[in-house]
């Protein structure tokens, strides 16, 4: 673990730093719910990206064509225009025969099988609407699955790494066969290790002056987001975690740091 620094007596009136750990807000690795045969991957590493975006795609020909004949099959209308047209007719036909048999000019067995005909197609028309919407569900189902083929970014942020080329085999839910591994920066998470005397001295909302390693002479202002509650036995020390704004992404991660409470910003951090 990191080890904090105390201040020394003679240097009172200063601020205490702390030593401290720059990381994403958040790393993932992407694969897909299916299995297949990666087609597309279209981003690089280390290029910006947003949420929702498509970044890969599995070959997905086939259900493309399944999606699309079940498209089709949904679309149909002349089943259901077929039965309302014999519908139209065999009420006809009941009309005409029912009142020639209450005129007694024909046999009753005519207007019962008119009758008949009339409830056939109407029973054909309700055949067809169902099965009007049974297609439509299969068409929406195709579509899921035609999407569990696409990899969308979970939040904006940036291309780590690429683990799968297109060509190569995709297995579902096997982290070795993450395809793209992505990290969100902004916010930044700093992680600050702390003695325990200085246990119960900080809360949510506090401001620390942060400064990378790589970057001594230029600090950053970030605000405790939480306090680990427990206190480690082995190191005699606790955890606070900052939030570091990083809308241009132009403030490193993976970086040590030194975090300072209390401390007025530079003037690197006016500027910015």
């Amino acid at each position: 673990m990191l080890l904090a620094a105390y201040a020394s007596p003679l240097y009172a009136a200063s601020p205490p730093s702390y030593d401290c750990l720059i990381e994403p807000a958040e790393t993932v690795e992407l694969g897909t719910a299916v299995g297949g045969v990666l087609g597309y991957v279209y981003v690089r590493r280390g290029e910006r990206i947003k949420r929702g975006q498509v970044l890969a795609m599995l070959d997905s020909r086939a259900e493309q064509a399944a999606a699309d004949l079940a498209r089709y099959k949904s679309q149909l209308v002349g089943p259901s225009e077929l039965a309302e047209a014999k519908i139209e007719f065999s009420k006809r036909k009941f009309e005409r025969r029912k009142d020639m048999a209450t005129e007694k000019l024909l046999a009753q067995q005519d207007s019962d099988d008119a009758e008949s005909e009339l409830r056939q197609a109407q029973a054909d028309f309700k055949v067809a609407q169902e099965n009007r919407r049974v297609a439509q569900l299969e068409y929406a189902q195709q579509q899921a699955q035609l999407a569990l083929r696409t990899i969308r970014s979970p939040f904006d942020g940036v291309v780590v790494d690429q683990m799968i080329w297109p060509g190569e085999t995709v297995e579902p839910g096997a982290a070795k066969h993450a395809i793209l591994k992505l990290a969100r920066l902004d916010p930044l998470h700093v992680r600050v290790v702390m003695p325990m005397q200085a246990f119960g001295k900080f809360r949510a909302g506090m401001k620390a002056a942060v400064v990378p390693e790589i970057q001594p002479g230029k600090s950053y202002t970030a605000s405790i987001s939480s306090v680990d509650p427990t206190i480690d036995p082995a190191s005699g020390t606790f955890v606070v975690f900052l939030d570091l704004p990083n809308p241009r992404f132009d403030t490193p991660s993976g970086v040590k740091c030194r975090a300072t409470f209390g401390a007025a910003p530079s003037r690197q951090q006016a500027s910015q």
